[in-house]
């Protein structure tokens, strides 16, 4: 699969703002500040196109992008810490799961988990979740330039030991580095491989 176009569609502060469709839907989720708009802008390989902060929840709504007509990417608001109030990380996760509960055209979701610190447990809550709700799901290792080969390697193991305390098997992992633009081949691979010619 090759990307041609995107497009920005806009940025809906509610699920019940987004407009319906019938494109695949492709999903961005983790943790704030974990690098959901570097990836982005990484696969459209457009360095400005989905705005990068330092400062943690800097994502506070759906926003959504049009991929060649025939695809959508849908950057996620993140969980976990960021620099607001309680009440609207609470708003956050209500429209959150509202839209991965209802929304129907979710395709796939790459759930992205920073590769540089230990496996924290509030992305294998986030896991288990997906799982209830019966929401496919990719792993996506980001942050890998701060790691070395054997960190990587390490962080893999580890982070497939925890889930294989709940889970029968474990989803594919994809590392990726916007820094080092590493892991947009092959997650636009993965994304041929499932869709095929449509």
């Amino acid at each position: 699969m090759k990307l041609h176009e995107v497009s920005f569609i806009g940025s809906f502060p509610t699920f019940a703002a987004i407009p319906p469709s019938k494109f695949p839907e492709i999903c961005f989720w983790g943790r704030s500040n974990v690098g959901k708009s570097s990836l982005v802008n990484l696969l459209c390989n457009r360095k400005e196109l989905a705005k990068v902060s330092g400062r943690p929840g800097k994502t506070r709504a759906f926003v959504q992008y049009q991929v060649d007509h025939r695809l959508l990417f849908m950057d996620l608001p993140g969980y976990g810490y960021a620099r607001v109030s309680k009440k609207e990380i609470a708003r956050w996760t209500v429209e959150t799961e509202k839209y991965l509960q209802q929304r129907k055209n979710i395709f796939l979701l790459f759930l992205l988990v920073d590769a540089s610190i230990e496996p924290q447990q509030i992305d294998l809550e986030k896991m288990r979740y997906l799982g209830e709700i019966e929401v496919p799901f990719y792993l996506v290792l980001t942050k890998t330039d701060k790691c070395s080969m054997g960190q990587l390697t390490g962080y893999r193991q580890k982070l497939k030991d925890e889930m294989l305390e709940d889970w029968n098997a474990v989803p594919p992992m994809i590392a990726v580095s916007a820094t080092k633009n590493q892991g947009r081949e092959e997650i636009f691979t993965t994304l041929g491989s499932l869709l095929g010619d449509f």
